[in-house]
């Protein structure tokens, strides 16, 4: 895929890209390239071993039914969709 347009950067995640791309001397395009790949574990080095996806393993088959039906409970506001931000 050549192109992805990507709405929605909080002024946070916007100054952290352009912070990198000002220290590593690459353009905003190179710098929001290397943090989606550093987000998606698809970076060399030790950062690697503690991706998104991995950490929460441990947790696989140790609740019981009760624990897993409170953590639903707890969750079940984020399968709400919020149709203004897909707008």
């Amino acid at each position: 895929m050549d192109q992805l347009t990507v709405r929605g950067f909080e002024d946070d995640l916007e100054a952290a890209m352009r912070r990198l791309a000002q220290r590593e001397g690459v353009s905003l395009n190179k710098a929001a390239l290397r943090l989606l790949r550093k987000g998606a574990g698809l970076s060399e080095g030790a950062e690697r071993a503690h991706t998104v996806g991995t950490s929460l393993d441990r947790l696989i088959g140790s609740w019981t039914p009760a624990e897993a039906d409170e953590i639903d409970l707890a969750l079940a506001d984020f399968e709400t969709v919020d149709e203004a931000s897909w707008a």
